[in-house]
């Protein structure tokens, strides 16, 4: 295990030497201090009497903090789901490319750390690098609106964890893909397609509907079957930040489909792996 805990380890070294996550946690830190320094709210007993942005009257209703809050986290949560995804999809799709690169494949396996410790190591290290820029944004943006309003919640951490999931799902099809393919394109491009087919298949019931009576349907009902529904757990992240009534039954069947479908391509990495040749 050890072994496996230090290629992850080398992976957030060399993420951290990259100018796209220098980039994200930069973008993240200047949109926390452009907000720390320009957003002003009158919070009087639990509710916001006035705000402003950038010295422009935000709106002058008596309104409730939690209730903005609530709106704030919602579309907050949105916004890093969809485009933390895609941006992972996207700054992620080397990282085993690199792995499996010609010479250095070769030397890592002559060190003693087995194929499955690679493997899991470095699906370790990119889905921790996500963790933290989730954990560093929303908690930025958690602790920000605290001192400012006065109303503490960590709503908006447990929807952005929910997130999270879902990238890990993106990631195994990402890492599993280069094991067929040694391919950064094909790995971003798989990235994004599993992430708009999450979508979809969130939709399928109603798409199934809309399609005629036959083979068709049933081969799209079958096809969208196995994929996690990404769009109806974006949802879930964004209900769950604002702090909405949610049922436990679906936010853990979804969470669950997650770690079943990145448990099952990462086995199949792990099969395809111990049999390839280098």
């Amino acid at each position: 295990m050890r072994q496996l805990f230090r290629v992850a380890f080398d992976l957030l070294l060399e993420a951290a030497r990259r100018k796209w996550f220098l980039a994200l946690f930069g973008a993240i830190t200047l949109v926390l201090l452009l907000l720390g320094f320009s957003l002003q709210l009158d919070v009087v007993d639990g509710a916001i009497a006035g705000s402003k942005l950038f010295g422009n009257l935000f709106f002058d209703d008596i309104v409730s903090a939690n209730q903005v809050m609530a709106g704030l986290y919602k579309a907050t949560a949105y916004a890093s789901f969809y485009g933390g995804a895609f941006f992972l999809a996207i700054a992620c799709s080397d990282f085993a490319p690199e792995l499996l690169a010609p010479g250095r494949i070769e030397h890592l396996l002559s060190l003693p750390v087995s194929r499955w410790q690679l493997l899991f190591g470095t699906y370790l290290g990119v889905v921790t690098l996500a963790a933290l820029g989730v954990l560093y944004g929303a908690g930025g943006l958690t602790l920000l609106l605290g001192v400012k309003t006065g109303v503490w919640n960590v709503r908006l951490l447990m929807g952005s964890g929910v997130g999270w999931v879902g990238f890990c799902a993106l990631y195994a099809v990402m890492l599993t893909s280069n094991f067929f393919v040694r391919s950064a394109a094909l790995s971003g491009a798989l990235g994004v397609a599993t992430l708009i087919l999450g979508v979809v298949a969130s939709f399928r019931e109603s798409i199934a509907v809309a399609m005629n009576a036959g083979f068709g349907r049933e081969l799209f009902s079958w096809a969208m079957l196995p994929i996690p529904r990404l769009g109806t757990l974006a949802t879930v992240s964004a209900r769950l930040a604002a702090s909405e009534p949610l049922e436990g039954e679906l936010v853990s069947r979804l969470l669950v489909g997650c770690f079943i479908f990145s448990a099952a391509l990462l086995s199949v990495a792990a099969w395809r792996f111990e049999r390839k040749d280098f």
